[in-house]
């Protein structure tokens, strides 16, 4: 099982990854990031997506949607992508993967599959 540096790696190694992080989001704080750009705080990044996570869980709540759970938040800028993948594994409950793509390089489909896989191998 991957360690959190080798998944941070294997997550920038996807077409067209800007940053990655994973994120504790109890306290909004990232465990690890990685990236190569100037223009993307991936701490601020990181404390801004808790809060969309927060409000979707709550959303669920008060939808009484006990029995579904998030496999991924998708958020589509003019020249991003963000993908925010909840972790589910036992241990890893608290936790999200959150991916900032360049639109013009990425292909959605394949990322949402690699870091669905890059999930699958991680143990915090």
């Amino acid at each position: 099982m991957p360690n959190l540096d080798i998944a941070l790696k294997e997550a920038m190694a996807i077409d067209g990854a800007v940053g990655v992080a994973v994120v504790d989001y109890n306290s909004g704080m990232a465990l690890g990031t990685l990236g190569n750009s100037a223009d993307l705080d991936l701490n601020v990044a990181a404390a801004g997506n808790t809060e969309v996570v927060r409000a979707k869980m709550r959303t669920m709540e008060m939808l009484n949607l006990h029995h579904e759970g998030i496999e991924d938040i998708l958020i589509t800028l003019s020249s991003q992508y963000h993908l925010i993948r909840p972790l589910t594994k036992k241990g890893s409950e608290g936790h999200f993967l959150y991916l900032a793509l360049d639109r013009r390089r990425a292909n959605l489909a394949m990322a949402r599959l690699r870091l669905r896989q890059i999930e699958d191998d991680l143990a915090l």
